[in-house]
């Protein structure tokens, strides 16, 4: 009865062990910035939806690239076209808060890519630029690792 019991065991670890496996696959398919290519942001008119020929894992989330050249330049630099923030609204930062940020309303500023909540924020946002930066910087100090749920 015993050697039963332990071969249900065994057979109940192996499946959590399986389910543990695809569980973390399915973590590590994550894109990043809806698709949109980091690289174009500096490099286009207007940001570019990149495309799983050319991605690169970074920081445990897929960043997709219209191109091999634009993977590279990420590859090799991620700092310079991570988004500030995590990718959070520049704003919400600003006064404390982690709302989710579109890539489609962004701005460059000395190379810094920063998105907004929306066009209504970002409005807000641009009246005072530096400020909001500054109060951004200091406050993501705080709550860079606090949950946005939790702020």
């Amino acid at each position: 009865m015993n050697k039963f019991f332990l071969a249900i065991a065994a057979l109940f670890s192996f499946s959590t062990l399986t389910t543990a496996a695809s569980a973390d696959s399915i973590a590590n398919s994550v894109v990043a910035v809806q698709g949109y290519d980091l690289v174009s942001y500096h490099t286009s008119e207007k940001p570019l939806q990149g495309n799983g020929n050319h991605l690169v894992m970074h920081g445990g989330v897929n960043y997709l690239f219209t191109t091999n050249a634009n993977k590279k330049k990420f590859a090799a630099n991620p700092a310079k076209y991570l988004p500030a923030y995590g990718g959070f609204c520049a704003y919400g930062a600003a006064v404390g808060k982690k709302f989710i940020g579109d890539p489609t309303v962004w701005e460059i500023v000395d190379g810094q890519l920063y998105f907004n909540l929306d066009n209504k924020v970002k409005n807000i946002w641009v009246r005072d630029i530096p400020g909001n930066i500054v109060k951004a910087n200091n406050a993501w100090k705080e709550i860079k690792n606090i949950p946005a749920h939790e702020l």
